[in-house]
């Protein structure tokens, strides 16, 4: 069987090729790092801000299926939408009336006995905000990404 001698399988060039992709790699590897941990931040924001938008909406479907009468139970409902998350129900739910537009609500408080000005019975809303605070991965100023310290959604939702 016929072998190759040692002295050729050792080139001078392929040393040095092998030694240059190590130094750019070890100069290349800290910035991909930084550039995937980037990417996994923006990823749990946007994971963070569909739960607590979720928690909301969580809380404005238990009020218009179970009504007013317990808002208590309205924030239970806020803050278990999601499993282990930490959703806080804040500011509480809260109760007004108001009259629909054509473009908006115009609401008045805690005063459902006057009449719209169209002459109909105001509405009764309900609206329920949730918060979550961020999970921070990079703790320097200099490598954190721009963005609020808590997510907060707000939910409306016409129950009588």
């Amino acid at each position: 069987m016929w072998r190759l001698p040692l002295q050729f399988l050792h080139l001078p060039g392929l040393r040095a090729t092998r030694a240059t992709a190590a130094i750019e790699f070890g100069l290349l590897a800290p910035l991909l790092l930084l550039i995937l941990t980037g990417i996994f931040a923006l990823g749990m924001a946007a994971f963070q801000i569909l739960q607590v938008e979720g928690a909301a909406e969580a809380g404005a479907l238990y009020a218009a299926e179970h009504g007013i009468t317990s808002l208590p139970n309205i924030s239970a409902a806020v803050t278990s939408a999601s499993i282990g998350s930490s959703i806080t129900a804040s500011p509480g739910p809260a109760v007004t009336c108001g009259c629909p537009t054509a473009t908006s609500i115009a609401f008045q408080g805690g005063n459902c006995t006057s009449l719209c000005p169209n002459g109909t019975t105001p509405g009764k809303y309900v609206t329920v905000s949730a918060t979550i605070t961020r999970m921070v991965l990079l703790s320097s100023p200099y490598l954190s990404l721009p963005l609020p310290a808590t997510f907060t959604a707000t939910s409306i939702i016409r129950v009588q």
